[in-house]
């Protein structure tokens, strides 16, 4: 599953989008296939899934958004630091946010918090992480799901967004390694969308 993401994910951050079918459309497909193959190949991933939906839901949902929160001023600072430290690093996060391109925010909004947030969750945490900590123990599973995330990001071109793609991966499957709550990984994963990329872009 892991080489089908890479081969889905891969040309989307090379060629970003074909057409009328944008960055945000086939980011929304990717997601959307991978989660229903995943569902439709896992039964006790389903099961996880709903269970964790129905406990302790207003714990979970306040340490999204705290996690969130706090990834974003890791973000923030590392914005200053590197904008600082590399001459390279403001032409690659102003590249990142040109994924935009003519897509609206409304849509870029709704896309989030409906597919894009919880669905890659869902996928890289709570399905592919999982598989890898089953096959290989819990922390190299980890570590070989962040290093995939990371690398399918590698297609861009972009240094910046694989480096920020590393730190996403490192934040959230530890998160998940933790806590082992897709429902609190889900809500972290699309408030920093949302913040990060539409209410308060840092670059």
């Amino acid at each position: 599953m892991a080489a089908l993401a890479a081969a889905m994910f891969v040309p989307l951050f090379i060629t970003r989008g074909v057409g009328g079918f944008d960055f945000w459309w086939w980011m929304s497909a990717n997601v959307a296939a991978l989660v229903g193959l995943a569902a439709a190949q896992d039964k006790e991933w389903r099961s996880r899934v709903l269970d964790d939906l129905k406990s302790r839901r207003l714990f979970k949902i306040a340490g999204g958004l705290a996690s969130a929160l706090a990834l974003y001023g890791v973000f923030y600072a590392g914005n200053l630091v590197s904008r600082w430290l590399f001459s390279f690093a403001g032409g690659g996060i102003t590249d990142v946010y040109a994924f935009k391109g003519a897509a609206s925010p409304l849509r870029i909004t709704l896309l989030m918090l409906a597919l894009i947030g919880p669905g890659e969750e869902l996928f890289w945490r709570g399905f592919l992480q999982r598989r890898l900590e089953l096959e290989n123990g819990p922390w190299r599973g980890f570590v070989l799901a962040a290093a995939v995330y990371t690398l399918v990001h590698v297609g861009s071109g972009n240094l910046m967004l694989v480096l920020a793609a590393g730190v996403c991966s490192l934040f959230w499957g530890l998160l998940y390694l933790r806590t082992r709550s897709l429902l609190l990984n889900m809500v972290s994963h699309t408030a920093w969308d949302l913040l990060i990329f539409v209410l308060f872009p840092v670059g």
